[in-house]
């Protein structure tokens, strides 16, 4: 018996299922292209196995962590405690539970994403059970000590072309550093991820402004001086490969304020005296800035708005953020990104790469912005959406208005490694599951499918992320 069936995600109708089939074929082996994740470079940077099944599969993985805990289950029993403070569960005894719990992911995409990894990756082909969980944890730690699961090895053999982590403006990049003075050729490139400086709300804004300071030798006690930090440190992460920037913000709400305006508001927010309209209007202007200096860079930017953080203000404080309580919320991204798009959205060769987590938006408000905007792309269906059934909403809310050529392919966004591969071949499915039934019922050929299955897979997102040479 397989855990993973060769037609999973394809249509139940055999012709629908035959053209699926052929389309997926001629990409289900292309490289993966991921231009946007959470993967920590120092696993590249070091090399060294994995330490055990437990602290690799579930402990990152906010989708297993966040429905273990919606069912009772305390973080602490999977062996997650306060940042510095010891981490005495047993490995094997946070795998007994994930293991007896296993059900609770029926019909979820982590279902799938595991039951690939666990069949493909270390060669399970029995459901993991309460009485399976023994053979499962022996056969991935027994994995996990050879040389061909060490990281850089997992890299070459999921076949990733470029792989993007993503590190905030103080992040000194030296996993990156060593990376880069290795004789190892895969490639691993860092993402700038401003927030911690732009967010006037942020818990050690003040202390940030200070390291901010010091890394790049600017004063940022003047406005001019904080924007000339920012290139500085831009700069810096261009060096070590970066394509791209990533803003994290509550809301799609951006501004355009004159100098004077600017030099005030952050007069304000340096001194430490701005309320919450002032820091909501900091960020705003802060996202067209960073648009502004992609124009003269050429870093793709990335918007990902609609997340309501660390809901659970319990948790964050006994354990800090990205613990699995981010929630989507209503947004406005016509009247938010004006400002923004009125200011640079016309200027030839900017990229801005917008995601969202409220999906009335998709048809209503990004799919006219995109399809009228040159700088504005949609990206992949997101966080709670990067689903089998999320993709394919997003296809059917998008494409009909704005086209496949305004989106940029799939995103994978993991922090789980091993999931990685199982991410895109889920999205290559789905994609070449929806091009076959715009096949079968004659609104494309079949050689336009096989254009944008490549497209969808490799071509969109180099395109989207500057590489040199990429046709969509």
């Amino acid at each position: 018996m397989s855990l993973i069936h060769p037609d999973r995600l394809f249509p139940p109708d055999p012709a629908t299922r035959a053209i699926t089939r052929a389309l997926f074929s001629e990409v289900c082996d292309l490289p993966i292209f991921s231009p946007h994740g959470h993967c920590d470079p120092a696993w590249f940077a070091r090399d060294q196995p994995f330490a055990d099944p437990s602290s690799l599969l579930i402990q990152p993985d906010h989708y297993v962590l966040r429905m273990l805990v919606s069912q009772g289950v305390t973080f602490e029993a999977l062996g997650l405690a306060p940042d510095g403070a010891p981490r005495e569960t047993d490995p094997r005894a946070v795998w007994h539970l994930f293991a007896r719990n296993y059900h609770l992911f029926r019909g979820t995409p982590t279902r799938l994403w595991m039951d690939y990894t666990f069949s493909e990756l270390f060669g399970l082909e029995v459901p993991l059970t309460g009485a399976t969980a023994d053979m499962y944890f022996d056969r991935i730690s027994d994995c996990l000590g050879k040389a061909e699961y060490h990281p850089r090895a997992l890299f070459d053999r999921f076949g990733i072309e470029m792989l993007a982590t993503t590190e905030g403006a103080l992040d000194p990049l030296n996993h990156h550093a060593a990376i880069a003075s290795s004789n190892w050729t895969g490639r691993v490139v860092t993402t700038y991820r401003p927030d911690e400086v732009t967010d006037p709300e942020h818990e050690t804004f003040a202390a940030n402004l200070e390291q901010f300071a010091v890394l790049s030798g600017c004063d940022v006690s003047t406005w001019a001086g904080y924007l000339e930090a920012h290139h500085v440190r831009r700069a810096v992460f261009r060096n070590h490969g970066a394509v791209a920037t990533d803003h994290g913000v509550p809301v799609p709400q951006t501004a355009d304020l004159c100098p004077q305006e600017c030099e005030a508001l952050f007069d304000k927010v340096y001194k430490g005296q701005a309320d919450a309209k002032d820091a909501a209007l900091f960020r705003a202007q802060m996202l067209t800035e960073m648009a502004r200096m992609s124009v003269e860079d050429g870093m793709t930017m990335q918007i990902h708005p609609g997340s309501l953080r660390n809901h659970n203000r319990r948790v964050f404080t006994r354990l800090g953020r990205d613990k699995g309580y981010d929630i989507p919320r209503q947004v406005d991204f016509v009247g938010g990104l004006a400002p923004l798009l009125n200011a640079v959205g016309d200027v030839p060769g900017l990229k801005i790469v917008v995601f969202t987590l409220d999906e009335a938006t998709y048809s209503r408000e990004l799919a006219p912005l995109a399809g009228a905007y040159p700088a504005l792309f949609i990206g992949p269906a997101w966080w709670f959406f990067d689903s089998p059934d999320g993709i394919r909403r997003q296809h059917e809310a998008v494409i009909e208005t704005a086209g496949f050529y305004n989106t940029v392919g799939f995103n994978d966004d993991t922090r789980a490694f091993p999931s990685l591969p199982a991410r895109h071949d889920m999205a290559r499915r789905v994609d070449c599951a929806f091009l076959a039934e715009r096949v079968a019922d004659h609104r494309m050929t079949e050689t336009e499918a096989h254009d944008l299955a490549f497209a969808l897979t490799l071509g969109l997102p180099r395109r989207t992320y500057c590489i040199a040479g990429a046709q969509a």
